[in-house]
């Protein structure tokens, strides 16, 4: 593989990449020459990166900072989707093994790279999650962010909680106050995600609710901090958008994950607020009459949270006590082909109990 850098020292790659990727934002465009000039050296970067035969740690190393002091991280998320498609693939492996390298002789726990995004430059993170307004940078953007949020709590807090726009400074994670940040203004790169699930081409809609998951369950207590201090935009968001979505794919796969967020012991404090609000519980029952039979086995799941709650508020008892014939009447042929689902009979069994057992409506 030494033949590929003939003409170039291995380490000198960085600041020319930089240059051209710069160009590619100019107009007109630059010349072809100048695109594969680009495509080679991006090339090149990922050998270098890979550990190509000829290629020391020191050498990587040497890679990784002049990429770091050049800002090339930024420019390649920025600029991805303007990469022809192997290019953009190759841009995908940079940034995982650029984000994953640790010097021989590093005194941080962190790879270099993680740390300098997290602390001086998470417009980086940013950026890689604005990789899904376009088709073109969506998956491999997506790809790199559930690498990073599978291992940093850093990166899922400065997509929660930066609200710059864009061209503007990112907030980086010295600057979040778990315990006393602001209620969110729903226009931070974290909001956006609703649109790309619910605008976004299948495949774009599709890998960013894989990463929208992510976020929510990976870093259980930051999410339930933010979920309490932010609960109304959220869930007004979340219902509204996703739950009532017109894909099947999205409509599904967001009520099974409000199912789980609502069931995780982490989120216990955001549970007891949502099972308390009427709205919330017509908005589930509606659910249960859903043509599609998967939509009414996910919605079901909610619903038994309203039903089984021993401290149901005065809204959430009238609602089920106004509608208590109806559900006695629904619920004993609700999904009866389930039967080799015995955990789900059995909860349909108790939830009929409850409601039957039910007291008279609050005054």
């Amino acid at each position: 593989m030494a033949f590929l850098f003939r003409n170039k020292s291995k380490t000198d790659l960085a600041k020319p990449a930089k240059d051209l990727l710069s160009r590619l934002w100019q107009s007109p465009p630059p010349p072809q020459k100048a695109e594969d000039e680009l495509v080679r050296l991006l090339s090149q970067m990922k050998l270098l990166l890979q550990g190509t035969q000829g290629c020391s740690p020191e050498q990587v190393a040497h890679l990784v900072n002049s990429m770091i002091q050049e800002d090339l991280l930024y420019l390649l998320a920025h600029s991805i989707h303007l990469l022809p498609f192997e290019s953009r693939k190759d841009c995908q492996s940079i940034f995982s093994y650029v984000f994953r390298f640790k010097p021989a002789n590093g005194l941080s726990p962190d790879p270099p790279a993680m740390s300098y995004i997290i602390h001086q430059r998470p417009e980086v993170i940013v950026e890689l999650c604005r990789g899904y307004a376009r088709k073109e940078s969506a998956m491999p953007c997506g790809v790199v962010l559930r690498e990073m949020l599978k291992q940093y709590e850093e990166v899922a807090a400065i997509i929660l909680y930066d609200e710059s726009h864009e061209n503007e400074r990112a907030t980086s994670v010295d600057e979040i106050d778990l315990r006393d940040s602001p209620v969110q203004s729903g226009h931070g790169v974290f909001w956006s995600f609703f649109s790309w699930i619910e605008n976004g081409a299948f495949e774009v809609s599709t890998d960013a609710f894989t990463t929208f998951r992510e976020l929510l369950t990976r870093h259980k207590q930051l999410l339930a901090l933010y979920l309490e201090r932010n609960f109304d935009l959220f869930f007004q968001q979340y219902n509204t958008v996703l739950v009532q979505s017109s894909s099947y794919v999205t409509k599904r796969q967001s009520i099974k994950l409000l199912g789980e967020l609502l069931l995780d012991r982490a989120n216990y404090n955001v549970m007891t607020q949502y099972v308390e609000s009427g709205d919330h519980l017509k908005t589930c029952m509606t659910l249960l009459k859903d043509d599609r039979k998967m939509v009414q086995y996910e919605g079901f799941h909610v619903f038994k949270v309203f039903v089984a709650n021993p401290h149901k508020s005065p809204p959430v008892q009238r609602i089920l006590l106004n509608n208590r014939d109806r559900l006695l009447r629904f619920l004993p042929s609700f999904l009866e082909d389930r039967t080799e689902d015995e955990q789900f009979m059995d909860e349909k069994s108790f939830l009929i109990r409850q409601i039957e057992g039910m007291g008279p409506a609050p005054s």
